[in-house]
């Protein structure tokens, strides 16, 4: 593999051309107006997987978007990889917060990529991370280099829960059997310091709809003789946390692990600028649980936020009414040990039970999943260290992120195997806000990290 850089920048531009035409398609899963352009990008990354070099490669349909399979096996007897991605991307509003169109693919210069960055929703997460996996197996099979059997499943429901992945992967075991699976939905530390997420948190979302009155009523005839549900609902979120930022539902932390000081400090050497973290944000302060610092904060507690809230009237001007409905989606990050249907029935039942009599409540849940924690002595995170030890010359740090990736926990139950999380997207990349991007350098970086995973999982393996 020492020509791997050779490859790279022989290649470069047609690399970038090649995922700038797949962020031209707004695979919007969560849109069922982008419904066709969600089948198309599926068409595309097909193509691109047989392009690369893979020998079987199909649409596997389910009762939403379809799963793109992809395999290349040298030999049964040597070890396989599987490498999973998503092709959907995040609604890109509010529109008006983006500096270039979402569908039009910009490349700028920043501060923190001076090389260049990727503007376009979806280029980060997780077509960006994903198309280098593509990159890195063409560059490993056009150059008689592949040290073992390779494996794609790429699915396109991933932003909106992976609702149909389940029963494919429970229907598909023999086909998905595999020694690692290998994932870059994450991101590292810097450009400078890699690292390798070693734990994800779990999800619950849900949508409560608190009701008043049959009908918007006068807020003059009316207003102080019934319940205003946007009132009510205002309060009942806030009494979710007490003075300490600590989540309030009876046993929410029941299951909770409770990282030993050890883990902690360890975690603590991981660079942090607790001043620079709020410049980027423009925040005077900081803001969560008492007893936990800010990276603590987003990592290894759970969480319980507002996503959004409506009700009434928004409109220009002046409307004076009782709404008779008020709405909002809640999500929940969880830690490992929280399981995310007893959380969602938690919640419902005490958000249930502190409603007022004079309104009625309803709770939908829509999605959710386990978290996840991964040995950091396994011969693929060992792999995965040396790779990136060998491209950055510097060793990468474990750290455990405050996202989630739900399917992770399932792989683990059905597949039998570890996951290891390689990501090259930095904090800073917006994914999931207007003016997403991925720097040049993270994503070529990504193509010439990879391959050395596979080396060194060989070696390792034997």
């Amino acid at each position: 593999m020492e020509n791997i850089k050779t490859y790279i920048q022989e290649n470069k531009n047609r690399f970038i051309n090649e995922l700038i035409e797949l962020l031209k398609i707004p695979s919007v899963s969560a849109d069922s107006a982008y419904s066709q352009d969600v089948i198309d990008t599926s068409e595309a990354v097909k193509s691109s997987l047989e392009q690369a070099g893979c020998d079987k490669v199909e649409i596997c349909e389910t009762d939403g978007y379809p799963i793109v399979y992809g395999e290349k096996i040298i030999d049964p007897n040597l070890p396989t990889v599987l490498v999973y991605g998503h092709y959907d991307v995040q609604p890109p509003d509010p529109m008006e917060l983006w500096t270039s169109p979402p569908f039009e693919p910009l490349i700028k210069k920043t501060e923190i990529h001076p090389e260049g960055a990727i503007f376009a929703r979806g280029a980060c997460d997780d077509k960006g991370q994903m198309y280098m996996h593509v990159k890195a197996v063409e560059y490993m099979i056009s150059n008689n280099c592949l040290p073992c059997n390779v494996k794609f499943m790429i699915e396109g429901e991933e932003e909106v829960g992976s609702v149909n992945l389940k029963t494919f992967v429970e229907n598909n075991t023999a086909k998905l059997k595999n020694d690692v699976i290998l994932i870059s939905d994450t991101g590292m530390i810097s450009n400078q310091q890699p690292s390798i997420t070693t734990g994800l948190r779990g999800l619950s979302y849900v949508e409560v709809e608190v009701t008043g009155p049959n009908r918007d009523l006068h807020s003059g005839l009316y207003g102080g003789a019934v319940a205003n549900p946007i009132n009510i609902l205002s309060k009942m979120i806030a009494s979710l946390h007490d003075e300490n930022n600590r989540i309030t539902i009876p046993g929410f932390y029941d299951k909770v692990e409770e990282l030993s000081l050890e883990e902690r400090t360890e975690m603590a050497k991981a660079p942090f600028d607790i001043e620079d973290y709020k410049k980027a944000l423009d925040l005077n302060d900081v803001y969560g649980e008492e007893g936990y610092v800010t990276n603590e904060r987003n990592a290894i507690r759970p969480t319980l936020d507002v996503n959004g809230i409506w009700g009434g009237y928004t409109g220009e001007g002046a409307k004076t009414v009782i709404p008779s409905k008020a709405f909002a989606k809640i999500s929940m990050r969880l830690v490992p040990n929280q399981d995310w249907e007893e959380i969602t029935e938690l919640f419902t039942k005490h958000f249930t039970a502190i409603a007022p009599k004079a309104v009625k409540v309803k709770v939908t849940p829509h999605h959710g999943g386990q978290g996840y924690v991964t040995p950091i002595d396994s011969i693929g995170y060992k792999a995965a260290n040396m790779a990136y030890n060998e491209t950055f010359g510097i060793p990468a740090i474990p750290v455990r992120s405050g996202g989630s990736i739900p399917i992770v926990a399932l792989f683990e139950k059905e597949l039998k195997s570890k996951t290891i999380l390689m990501g090259f997207g930095l904090d800073s990349d917006a994914i999931h806000s207007p003016n997403e991007h991925f720097g040049i350098f993270n994503y070529l970086k990504g193509i010439e990290t990879i391959p050395l995973f596979y080396k060194y999982f060989v070696e390792l393996s034997k």
